[in-house]
């Protein structure tokens, strides 16, 4: 899937809810499967004292058991491979997404030169067969009873929990699930403490972003466009950082778009050189006082509040926090605007 692709990918979301859209359970994969065993490199470490094994995960289906420490994981769910990544351990296949995923700054040292071998955008069953996993996570996805049934015959299959809506399982949830299943709980906790601790300095560095209401404008493409709701993990940093979010939320016209004229716009997915081209974007006053921040799909940062690991989360807050400090501050003079 390309970079650009990602607001697509929020259509697609909402097809798979309305159950238009099938998952494909045939063809080609998208990168050949590798018939060799993974390296030792590949190989989850062992976790400090050793994991007890077998664990088992609760999820909306039901329950599932991982018998062993994973050696084979694929990745299904659009952003899984960030938290496994995360986590020290590379899988064999992952779900394609984003181009430059790996040559993003947070993702190159956890490779340490070797691929990231991905099948199709599309669900492919026989791809995902092919690399004999011991593990499938699952979590970012919207994942059906008979899709977790057809995953389950191949491996050991973890998805999201019942507590959450699908595709709305927060970050440090996923990370500590995902930390579970590779039988590196302490490490998932500490990473999960680490992001947390470095969200709270932000925070009492800069109590100005309390209250603010921060609409978040995924892929605008066309005069569409894709407002992100509370609670959503491509805006998750946001609201952990105290930003409100706007009542409205998924499609909107641009004949709407006063519905986001709030405290603070991020335009995720364009640069601000093609939203000016649209008369009911540029008039809006958070454009034209410059609170607003854009960011594209085929930078790192862009990335990182797709993927929201962890480690991607880190780095964003490194990109981010100063330009919303900026945003807030009422100065235009401060105002980035695009960032990279």
């Amino acid at each position: 899937m390309k970079a650009g692709v990602p607001f697509l990918r929020s259509r697609l979301v909402a097809a798979l809810v309305a159950g238009t859209f099938t998952l494909a359970a045939c063809g080609s994969p998208a990168a050949p499967a590798s018939p060799e065993p993974p390296s030792s490199a590949q190989q989850p470490a062992a976790s400090p004292g050793g994991a007890a094994f077998p664990v088992s995960i609760e999820h909306k289906f039901g329950s599932t058991t991982v018998p062993a420490q994973p050696r084979r994981v694929v990745t299904v769910g659009w952003n899984d491979q960030d938290f496994v990544l995360s986590l020290g351990v590379v899988p064999v296949s992952t779900r394609a997404w984003f181009d430059e995923y790996a040559t993003y700054p947070w993702v190159t040292p956890k490779l340490n030169g070797r691929p990231l071998p991905t099948f199709s955008a599309e669900l492919n069953f026989e791809a995902i067969a092919k690399q004999r996993p011991d593990l499938i996570l699952a979590i970012y996805e919207t994942i059906s009873k008979e899709t977790y049934e057809k995953l389950s015959s191949i491996a050991p299959t973890v998805v999201q929990a019942a507590a959450y809506p699908d595709e709305q399982t927060p970050w440090d949830v996923q990370t500590l699930t995902t930390g579970k299943a590779l039988g590196k709980a302490a490490e998932a906790q500490a990473l999960v403490d680490k992001v947390n601790a470095r969200i709270e300095d932000a925070k009492k560095a800069h109590p100005e972003f309390a209250g603010k209401v921060m609409a978040v404008d995924f892929g605008p493409d066309k005069g569409q466009h894709w407002i992100l709701p509370a609670k959503d993990p491509r805006r998750a940093l946001f609201d952990a950082l105290g930003f409100g979010a706007q009542e409205v939320a998924n499609e909107l016209s641009d004949e709407r778009l006063d519905l986001v004229d709030k405290d603070v716009l991020f335009v995720n997915g364009a640069t601000r050189k093609t939203m000016m081209t649209s008369p009911a974007f540029s008039r809006l006053d958070v454009v034209r006082t410059d609170r607003t921040l854009y960011c594209s799909f085929d930078t790192p940062l862009g990335g990182a509040l797709s993927y929201s690991g962890p480690d991607a989360l880190l780095y964003a807050l490194d990109a981010l926090v100063p330009q919303l400090a900026n945003a807030v501050d009422g100065d235009p003079a401060t105002v980035v605007g695009d960032l990279s």
